[in-house]
């Protein structure tokens, strides 16, 4: 039995289908442009991921805070996505050490909005055009415990990197206790167990607490762009 295509008379750009899509992809394309306008302001970054939920008496929120004053004092503008908990943490952090913080919030129903101590915001309706802004020519990418958000985030920029989509640049993990969960399964159910990695891809992020080790690891760093 063949199916015929009942759409193929409606095809063009006149089609309300087509016309919703070319308007998704021109404002898909605004907002990459306005994510690198952005960034391409400042000469060195450092990326900043981690859960929405913490609140300012959390450890891990206390800990980026902290991180993301040292690393500013060093010269790097730090970037984070604008909203609540991790993110506040960095770019409060930044813009009291330094007086600067860049934030790429998602427009959501919930949980996210622009926090106080962004000093330069920009706005995305699409997942995918902010992630390609928090990963363009940053020097590193800090990680701290999060949720599926944070997970999604953490292995994109693994594969962009372990296919040489992205160069290879420090990934730090801070939150030793949260992410050797991780780690157990990177190297035992990935490596081990069904070898659907490499072994020079657990090479790919760095674990650890250690301040002057995370600063060293983005000092470091060579910025390289696409």
């Amino acid at each position: 039995m063949i199916r015929q295509n009942n759409h193929s008379h409606e095809e063009g750009t006149d089609h309300p289908i087509s016309k919703m899509l070319l308007a998704r992809a021109a404002r898909f394309e605004d907002e990459l442009i306005a994510g690198y306008e952005a960034v391409k302001q400042h000469d060195k970054t450092v990326t900043f991921f981690g859960s929405a939920r913490f609140t300012e008496d959390n450890p891990y929120y206390q800990k980026a805070a902290e991180l993301a004053k040292l690393i500013c004092k060093e010269g790097y503008t730090i970037i984070t996505g604008g909203g609540g908990g991790i993110m506040e943490a960095g770019n409060r952090g930044s813009k009291d050490a330094c007086n600067i913080s860049v934030g790429f919030n998602i427009e959501l129903p919930f949980e996210q909005s622009l926090n106080s101590h962004v000093t330069q915001g920009v706005n995305f309706s699409f997942f995918a055009s902010r992630k390609v802004a928090l990963y363009f020519s940053g020097e590193a990418y800090v990680f701290f415990p999060g949720g599926y958000g944070t997970l999604d985030e953490f292995f994109q920029i693994l594969t962009l990197m372990q296919t040489h989509k992205r160069p290879v640049l420090p990934v730090i993990c801070v939150g030793s206790h949260y992410w050797k969960n991780i780690d157990s399964m990177i190297k035992t159910t990935l490596l081990q167990e069904n070898e659907t990695i490499s072994p020079k891809d657990v090479d790919l992020y760095t674990i650890t607490d250690d301040n002057e080790e995370i600063l060293e690891l983005v000092k470091n760093s060579s910025n390289h762009t696409d």
